[in-house]
């Protein structure tokens, strides 16, 4: 049965997508937030047909498994060689501070460790789409948005080791016997394989139809190959894309432009990814966050500032640019609310307010995350500026 009103939401989304994209350029909105906005319109407002619901969740992976290998692809030798010690220090320091502070934060203000234990471990996760699309929006390319895009391709890796050592604890804690952590580290481990697996072959035979680079067919194929079998295997999508990402951009030496044909396609994915993602946010979770959802997310909002600090510290990067790590790894999204459904299975005495607080905080991050991720991308700019200046 043809649905033709699911046919002609897809052309009037297009069609805000570009309006979006043609705003963004011109000013200095990032698309992704004016993208958000109109997909909470429209879908509070009823405008979206119920035959667009099936969708969602194809467009979400795909859309995801697209921006994966990109980030996989940024992940170069030559970039890793330059900055994988300042990635690496940086990305652990943000998610170790955000524990820390999140749980004592939460602890002091009288939330027993169980459930502080859990919502720190939400914390940690971040919106890498959001994030990516704004750097490719912003057209700098500096060292700060080269290390920025190596955070976020393994902060989630991070995040779920360790959301899942912190529900286990809660679990612990709360005297509920739990194995949730052994299931974590299995997803994580199938995702690393299942990407070397779809990865190596296409590193070495992707490109060869017409030397130099591959087809637009070819990527599309190792894409929906992936998100395809992550979804079957129930593995991260996210890290299998990553990594088959990395393996391709490091060993398929016959490629001149290996992600050509992703990066030229990905685009309308997003579009539609970032649209229905903002016509599933809930106002009302705004409204009923209360103080615990008001403190998590102010407790969130130090935490990436002072790990993203510490970090850079460690990693001897420029002081300049320090200071702006914490804000541009603000934006989160989809993972955490998969989180909070997760743990709220495991632990359903807190459910509600798991749920409510990870519900209010990622409708009040989608919208002012990006913001902040360009705030610091364009503060990069002088910045570095000024140290090359005053280097020569």
């Amino acid at each position: 049965m043809v649905h033709a009103d699911a046919i002609l939401a897809l052309g009037v989304l297009f069609g805000v997508g570009l309006l979006a994209d043609f705003i963004g350029h011109r000013t200095r909105v990032p698309r992704v937030t004016l993208l958000l906005c109109c997909g909470l319109i429209a879908g509070s407002s009823g405008l979206l047909p119920r035959s667009l619901e099936g969708l969602t969740e194809t467009i979400t992976v795909t859309a995801l498994t697209f921006v994966a290998f990109l980030l996989g692809g940024s992940l170069q030798r030559s970039r890793l060689s330059a900055h994988g010690l300042e990635i690496l220090l940086i990305s652990i320091s943000v998610v170790l501070a955000t524990l820390v502070v999140v749980s004592t934060g939460l602890t002091l203000a009288g939330v027993g460790w169980p459930l502080a234990l859990v919502l720190a471990g939400i914390a940690t996760a971040t919106d890498p789409a959001a994030t990516l699309d704004v750097i490719r929006q912003s057209g700098v390319q500096n060292s700060f948005t080269r290390v920025l895009e190596g955070i976020v391709a393994i902060d989630d890796a991070w995040g779920l080791l360790a959301f899942s050592l912190c529900l286990s604890a809660a679990t612990q804690l709360a005297g509920v016997g739990s194995v949730v952590h052994v299931s974590a580290f299995q997803d994580i481990a199938g995702a690393v394989l299942l990407g070397a697996a779809v990865g190596t072959p296409a590193a070495f035979l992707s490109g060869r139809i017409r030397g130099g680079e591959p087809l637009l067919t070819e990527a599309l194929c190792i894409v929906f190959l992936t998100a395809g079998l992550a979804t079957w295997l129930q593995v991260s999508f996210l890290i299998a894309g990553m990594v088959a990402g990395t393996i391709i951009v490091n060993f398929a030496t016959h490629h001149r432009r290996a992600f050509h044909e992703i990066e030229h396609i990905h685009w309308p994915f997003m579009m539609l990814f970032f649209l229905l993602a903002g016509a599933s946010l809930d106002l009302s979770a705004v409204i009923e966050i209360g103080a615990l959802g008001i403190a998590f997310i102010a407790l969130r909002i130090a935490s990436r500032i002072v790990g993203g600090w510490i970090g850079g510290q460690l990693a001897g990067t420029d002081r300049a640019v320090r200071p702006l790590f914490g804000p541009a790894l603000l934006p989160q999204a989809g993972v955490a609310v998969g989180m909070a459904l997760l743990a709220s299975q495991v632990l359903p005495q807190w459910q509600d307010q798991i749920m409510v607080v990870t519900l209010g905080a990622t409708v009040a991050f989608e919208i002012m995350g990006p913001l902040c991720t360009m705030w610091s991308v364009r503060k990069s700019v002088p910045a570095e500026k000024r140290l090359t200046s005053g280097a020569d």
